[in-house]
This record gives structure tokens, sequence and C-alpha cells, in this order.
């Protein structure tokens, strides 16, 4: 079966008998088209079922009025409350948003930028893949002047805007409340710490153990990609230590809850033999059993301020101006999964 070919201009043209540029004109209702050859234009170019080229438009207006968005998984409440956030900001200002998903593959995050990048989107607001390493994509939509907006997951060395919460204090209030429950032994499963969003994590966790004068042992800091099955399998490890742990922080609540399963199956009580905490404030912290300790991480303030950041910076084309990077303080929301003083009621 042949695909049927695309009606352009041209066509309509032919079937009128007058110019492309006299349709074109039709089209976008020049004055200077007679109301006559409008309405054939348009009867005719229904009829024919044209469809414009938005990126031929885009391209020669120069703007496109689309914004792409990179997130690593949309299945998170966390980033689809972001991706909600920023499409309500932006449609007011008369942008429509372009979704796509990484799913923490460092070659699809490329493939999602050059395919923004070829649809000629006004600018691109993204959380860098767990893989991501090399920047040498986002420095390419640098170079080529598109306003490039990071949040949750960016690099400080690419020099771009950046949208996010304060992963450092965040592991330091962490420690904090587990000390604060009599945890002496506490294990860290984090991200990749390539990734600075979880290093910060990772140091916030160390330098957390240190100022309260606990040891650290590198063998209770574990890295994943933080799936609930990279919970599962972390916690199995953590487990079978000689030492085991009397409290784990997990830097993402699916891993922590594929940790929390671990627990239960293994029979062991929480948070009186092991303390729980995650970290995003998932929806279904609040839902399962015992409810887990998570952190707020703010996400429909950070997908408003993201959008905000790329309209401002939009109106300063041109003008070198000063680095828009936006660090919110987190929050702790404490639940039955580490508030052991409470359990012992």
């Amino acid at each position: 079966m042949t695909n049927k070919k695309r009606t352009t201009i041209k066509d309509i043209a032919n079937k009128l008998d007058i110019s492309t540029a006299a349709v074109s004109k039709a089209l976008h209702d020049d004055p200077r088209i007679s109301v006559k050859t409008k309405t054939a234009v348009r009867r005719v170019a229904e009829e024919l079922n044209y469809q414009p080229n938005h990126l031929a438009s885009a391209l020669r207006r120069g703007k496109s009025n689309l914004v792409g968005v990179i997130v690593p998984k949309t299945n998170s409440n966390f980033f689809s409350s972001l991706i909600q956030n920023i499409e309500e900001v932006l449609s007011k200002e008369g942008y429509n948003i372009i979704i796509t998903q990484s799913n923490e593959s460092f070659e699809k995050e490329c493939d999602n930028i050059d395919t923004l990048l070829f649809t000629q989107v006004d600018g691109i607001i993204a959380s860098m893949a767990n893989e991501t390493i090399d920047l040498s994509y986002y420095e390419k939509v640098k170079s080529k002047g598109i306003p490039l907006v990071l949040f949750d997951r960016g690099e400080n060395n690419l020099n771009v805007d950046y949208i996010g919460i304060n992963d450092y204090e965040s592991s330091h209030m962490i420690i904090e409340h587990l000390i604060q429950q009599d945890c002496k032994r506490i294990a860290h499963i984090g991200g990749y710490k390539h990734t600075r969003i979880f290093n910060n994590r990772i140091r916030g966790y160390i330098d957390a153990l240190k100022k309260y004068k606990l040891p650290f042992d590198d063998e209770l800091l574990l890295e994943s990609n933080l799936t609930v099955e990279d919970g599962r399998k972390k916690m199995h490890e953590l487990l079978k230590l000689k030492n085991r742990p009397d409290a784990v922080y997990v830097a993402g609540d699916y891993a922590a809850l594929g940790a929390l399963e671990v627990l239960k199956e293994q029979k062991i009580k929480v948070p009186q033999e092991i303390a729980l905490v995650g970290f995003g404030n998932e929806p279904f912290t609040d839902m399962v059993s015992p409810k887990i300790t998570s952190i707020n991480q703010y996400s429909n303030e950070i997908g408003k301020l993201a959008a905000q950041t790329f309209l401002e910076r939009v109106k300063q084309t041109g003008v070198r101006q000063t680095l828009n990077k936006k660090i919110l303080n987190a929050e702790i929301i404490v639940r039955d999964s580490s508030n052991k003083k409470t359990s012992l009621k």
C-alpha cells in the first residue's frame, strides 16, 4: 500500500489556477487578498485535506511557540506534577509543550534532544537521566542559543539556569531525624554519585554522620538506579551484612518501597528493628503500611519556577544575564516507618 501524498499549497494553487503566493497569503488572511479568493482557497484546502506545515512556518518565523520538556520518567508523581505545572504556566503565554522521556537512558536522552532541536523548539526544560555523564548534547543546545533550563537533576559546570531543592541539607535533615530516633548505624541507598543531586545527598549523608560523631562505614553506602527492584536488591545486600543497619535512608521513594517490601517479607519490624526514610513524597508513601517518612520536593513550585525562568530567559535574548539558580529548602514528612519513639508508645 502506497502512502498518500501530502497536500501542499502548490496543489491548491493548481486547482484554482492561481499562484502559490496568493494561496499562502489567503491562508494567512492577508488583507491584500479578496474575500472571494480566501473563501475559494479555504474550500479547496478542506477538500484536499490540507494540513499546514508548522515546522516550515516555524523556520520562516524563527519561533515555534513550542517548548521541549525532558524527564527521566513520567510515571512518578514528582515528574508528572512538574510537567503539569510547566504546561500551566507556559500555556498562558501561548506556548505548547512537547514531553519526552529518557527512561534514565543517556542514548534515549540524546535522541530526545535531537528530536526537539529538529522540531525547532523555542527552549528546552530538562531533568537529566541517571546514565548521563557526557554533557555534549546539552552543550549543543547552548551553542544554538536555545534557552536551556535544568530542574532537579542538572550539572553546575553547564552554566545554565537551574531549579531544585537543597539536596545536601535534606540529607542532614534525614540523618538528624534518625539520630533523634536513637538510630546509630544508618545505611544509605543512593543514586549514582556522578549525578549532582545524588552526589549532594551522599555528601550530606557522610557529613551528617561526621557532625553527629557516628562512624562512616562504606559497606553501608550503596548506589543504584533507585527503582523498586533496586530497592529490593540493595535491601537484601544490607540484610546479609554481619552487622546490619538499624536505619536505611533511601534517595528515592520507589526504591524505599522495594526496601520496605523486603523488610516485611523478612518479618523485620519497621521502624522498631530497622527505620526507613525515602525521598520524593510520592502519594503511595502515605498509603502503604507502615507509612513511609519522606522528603517533600515541592514539585509544583519547581515546575512553575522552571517555566517562569524560561519565559524570563526568552525576554533576555541577546543580553548577557546572571544565571538564574533557585534552590528551595526541602521538608521532611515524618511518618510511621521511621518514628520509633511514637511506635513504642
